[in-house]
């Protein structure tokens, strides 16, 4: 339906969000590898972006059962794209030089252009030939041959060269180029080597420098005119068409052939002259619309191996985890649930809590029976560790694997390979639909005075992942309630196949109630309103995409609804509009991803707030199984809605969305200055040392 509401474009507003990742790098506040770390994150996002949304842009162009509309969409989308990109990589490679002048004041020296001290060019020259040379292998190329294969997210060096003049060469015939291409042999070498310490400082080198020093060993017979840095980016992502059948087979097919998918882009050196840009372009039929400026050093996620000989005095110190006092003296996370539900904060809280919930429903002889969803789970991982314990003791374990998981589905085979051996049965994805959802239930033998059976679930934020829960912002809740674990139940029921039975009461599921019980509370904020009341909504989430959710969101903004927005990622809503005036967007960047979907609704005094793992995406909403789970203990809804009101109190961290999608630093007059991940740690660590509370 035509309106009159406008939406900022999807790939513009996330190159708006990895932009405000690139500025973290910019904080001059923060420790120097604090500040690489930050360059090494945008350069991982914007790879992805090119493997997924770029490609699939391309993808629409290049096959030909599209409509002409939707080609000139995509054609329009990538020129908007690589404008911005275009914009962003010259503050990039702007940033990184003034980063890499911070470490030359810690006595830390990256050669780039400048040439190596003469103690270190021995040592350049032994490294090359012992560690390097052997596994270097140079292809000359030429038009019209047999090219050679660029692979996906490899970096390589292209090479100019002329055979070396014999005496009788006159010098007024203009030399004839060869070219060479060269890939970085990155799995037997670091891309950042170490040098020798001189006079109490300390040097290192990019191995692209180092082999380009030492070009003539390479190439005997010819004169090096110059060599520059390639890399391509191709089609990663993944679709079966058909995924009745054997999905594990296709899956396997289909990730044999993701390096070798349709380019997205080729990023050169932008000093490259044109004459030998257009050859390597000629030569591997490269189009001009695949082309991204990059500088002389590209694959800069690189950079998060850049070795620290100082230590821990140019890294943030991290935050050790707050320990939970009533969970570490009970000997059962069992006893503690089945008086109160429990909320946790990770990475702020250990972690460690989940897996002992898990180990002890693998050995607690009460129970039959675990049900869980696995997404994105860590390498050799604790939780599947306990999983495997749990069948061996003789407990009927299911997990629902998610083999579409992207770039993750190759681990969740394995695992889910091992698992299988180990006795658990494995369900595999639902055709045409990705299940997002993170839960599980425990249930256990009734009692036998015919009392009810306590049972217990787990409900999140985030993935059931050790790893990514040390640097990604979540929430999890730990309960025994009955109508809870009633409807975890019914997830479950749903992905072993049945749908009949999806009379949820508490939880929101996407394909069943989430999104008529999302705009039923949207118009029941409005509906206060007009009474005379207050209406407020508060929606953290990591991307805010689906147009039916933007536009019951801008009417209750146009009725004088409260709205807070803070959203990380993707945000298509346009704040300042004369219909978004009540609409606020707030994006939080800081040393944790902020990864928590919490949806707050004041509802006349009697506020409502849930925990979510969907975000507001058109994907997440229509193409998932998502849950969303209340809190309902008033304690743990309130410890809530106060770390809602820190983070909208930040001051140092936060920036405002505008009209221009302009990441507009939250700068004001209050003397106290809020950074919302400390502020939050500091309030749990404060009412963990002041609540007293014991496991009873």
């Amino acid at each position: 339906m035509d309106n009159s509401y406008r939406y900022f474009k999807r790939d513009i507003s996330w190159l708006s969000f990895n932009y405000r990742v690139l500025l973290e790098a910019e904080d001059e506040s923060l420790p120097v590898f604090e500040r690489i770390k930050f360059l090494s994150i945008y350069s991982s996002n914007l790879e992805e972006f090119y493997e997924i949304r770029v490609a699939d842009h391309r993808g629409v162009i290049l096959k030909k059962k599209y409509s002409d509309e939707s080609i000139t969409e995509a054609e329009e989308a990538l020129d908007a794209i690589n404008r911005e990109v275009s914009r962003q990589q010259n503050e990039y490679y702007r940033i990184f030089s003034e980063v890499m002048r911070a470490l030359d004041r810690q006595n830390i020296y990256l050669y780039q252009t400048e040439t190596p001290l003469g103690f270190h060019r021995e040592f350049i020259h032994t490294y090359f030939n012992e560690e390097v040379f052997p596994f270097l292998q140079p292809v000359m190329i030429s038009k019209g041959d047999i090219r050679t294969f660029i692979r996906d997210n490899r970096l390589y060096l292209v090479i100019r060269m002329t055979k070396k003049a014999h005496k009788n060469t006159s010098w007024l015939v203009p030399p004839e180029y060869q070219y060479a291409i060269m890939k970085i042999p990155y799995a037997k070498v670091p891309r950042i080597v170490e040098l020798p310490e001189h006079e109490g400082k300390y040097y290192m080198m990019f191995i692209d420098d180092i082999i380009k020093a030492n070009l003539p060993e390479i190439f005997p017979g010819y004169a090096i005119d110059s060599c520059y840095s390639i890399k391509i980016s191709r089609d990663a992502d993944i679709y079966i068409e058909d995924e009745t059948g054997n999905l594990v087979e296709k899956l396997l097919k289909k990730l044999k052939k993701r390096k070798i998918g349709a380019l997205s882009r080729f990023m050169y050196d932008r000093n490259m002259p044109a004459d030998f840009l257009a050859f390597i372009c000629d030569t591997f039929s490269i189009s001009p619309d695949d082309l991204v400026l990059g500088g002389r050093y590209l694959n800069l996620q690189d950079l998060a191996k850049l070795p620290n000989p100082v230590g821990k005095s140019l890294t943030a110190p991290p935050l050790t985890p707050i320990r939970v006092n009533y969970l570490d003296e009970t000997v059962s996370v069992f006893r503690v649930v089945k008086k109160k539900d429990v909320l946790l904060h990770f990475p702020y809280q250990s972690f460690d809590y989940l897996i002992r919930f898990l180990m002890e429903a693998a050995f607690d002889p009460k129970v039959e029976e675990i049900k869980i969803t696995q997404y994105r789970v860590a390498e050799n991982s604790a939780v599947i560790n306990t999983l495997v314990s749990g069948a061996q003791n003789g407990k009927k374990v299911t997990v629902f694997v998610e083999l579409k998981a992207r770039f993750d589905e190759e681990q969740n085979l394995l695992t889910a390979e091992r698992m299988k051996n180990a006795g658990i049965k494995i369900i595999y994805s639902i055709p045409g639909l990705k299940v997002h959802a993170k839960v599980a239930v425990i249930l256990r033998k009734g009692p036998k005075d015919g009392k009810r059976k306590r049972n217990f679930a787990y409900l999140s934020t985030g993935n059931f992942n050790e790893k990514t829960a040390r640097i990604y912002s979540d929430m999890a809740l730990l309960t025994s309630d009955p109508a809870l674990i009633d409807d975890v139940n019914r997830v479950f029921s749903i992905l072993e196949g049945h749908r009949e039975n999806t009379g949820f009461t508490h939880l929101l599921v996407a394909q069943f109630n989430m999104v008529p019980c999302l705009l039923e509370k949207i118009e029941r904020e409005i509906t206060h309103v007009k009474a005379g009341k207050k209406g407020r909504i508060i929606l953290k989430m990591n991307g805010l995409h689906d147009q039916a959710m933007i536009d019951a969101l801008y009417r209750a903004s146009e009725n004088g609804v409260e709205i807070e927005l803070i959203v990380r990622g993707i945000c298509c809503l346009v704040p300042e509009q004369p219909y978004s005036q009540n609409i606020r967007i707030t994006r939080l960047v800081d040393m944790f991803l902020e990864h928590a979907r919490v949806w707050y609704f004041h509802n006349d005094g009697q506020e409502e707030v849930y925990l979510s793992s969907a975000d507001w995406m058109k994907r997440n909403l229509n193409r998932r199984i998502e849950t969303a789970f209340p809190v309902l203990d008033p304690v743990n809804r309130q410890e809530i809605v106060d770390l809602l009101d820190i983070q909208l109190r930040d001051n140092t961290k936060a920036c405002f969305i505008d009209a221009r999608l302009r990441n507009c630093f939250k700068r004001d007059d209050n003397p106290v200055k809020t950074r919302a991940q400390v502020a939050i740690y500091e309030y749990l660590k404060r009412k963990q040392e002041t609540t007293g509370e014991t496991a009873g």
